[in-house]
């Protein structure tokens, strides 16, 4: 199974970011893959007021990218997007996964949000304005069993370990991680969620600057379930391709027994 990561520079002219959304979308096919993977608010990444109105699962944000996966004949992981929330004050980061047909396959709403204060650096409240999601989802992807999460849930174990015991093979992280530990953290903990849950992890990034003076690591990248980096996009707009071999997973995982091993 060939798949591809695809990473981005998102900011608030939506048209746009839409329009190199696509753009990857058809590198990646014309690449020969068969799913492609987008960021996490690949539509916008700007000052909160700016953003655009939270939509339905059916709304504008999905009947694009339903075409694009229809249009194109790949599956589409579309990243994550606003949707309308449980209040006037919150929406949901989303993820939506289209089949090659354009229908929707699954949905995910972020269960962990990113509330963190690092003092001099960084102070983001999440949840001030998103709710969290409440549901894991594992979803066939070309056959294949797919766990989703959203970005600051990567901190989270105990999610994909749900996710593995639950049959997922692939794990997909859309992302926009912050530079400052994305240079310490990104890959050492993609790397371990492949390793101890034997998957593979498909991991798509925003890179570079962003208003309202925030800088994502991007550093997108692709891993195999023994850990091993199969491929990495450069510092810059663009996609990551590399070929899944589950005939590999499956011996890995007989092989080295962990998870058929836990006690817990």
């Amino acid at each position: 199974m060939r798949v591809a990561v695809c990473q981005l520079n998102s900011r608030e002219d939506r048209a746009h970011n839409l329009a190199v959304a696509r753009s990857l979308l058809e590198r990646a096919a014309a690449g020969g893959a068969e799913l492609a993977v987008l960021p996490e608010y690949v539509d916008f990444l700007g000052r909160s007021a700016d953003a655009p109105k939270p939509e339905a699962v059916d709304g504008e944000f999905a009947a694009f990218f339903a075409a694009a996966a229809r249009e194109l004949g790949i599956w589409v992981h579309a990243g994550s997007f606003h949707e309308t929330g449980p209040d006037d004050g919150r929406t949901f980061n989303t993820t939506l996964v289209f089949r090659p047909d354009g229908s929707l396959a699954a949905s995910y709403r972020k269960i962990h949000l990113y509330d963190v204060e690092i003092a001099g650096r960084v102070s983001y409240q999440e949840s001030r304005t998103v709710a969290p999601g409440d549901q894991t989802v594992v979803t066939e992807i070309n056959g294949v069993p797919t766990g989703l999460s959203i970005c600051y849930d990567l901190r989270f174990p105990e999610l994909y370990r749900q996710l593995a015991v639950a049959g997922a093979k692939i794990l997909v992280v859309p992302a926009a991680f912050m530079l400052h530990t994305g240079r310490d953290h990104w890959e050492v903990l993609l790397r371990a969620r492949a390793i101890e849950n034997q998957c593979y992890v498909l991991a798509a990034g925003q890179i570079g600057d962003h208003e309202p003076g925030r800088t994502c690591f991007g550093r997108s990248m692709i891993i195999d379930p023994w850990g091993t980096v199969l491929a990495q996009a450069p510092d810059t707009e663009g996609i990551a391709i590399a070929d899944l071999d589950l005939d590999r997973l499956a011996t890995l995982r007989q092989e080295l027994p962990s998870l058929a091993n836990r006690r817990l």
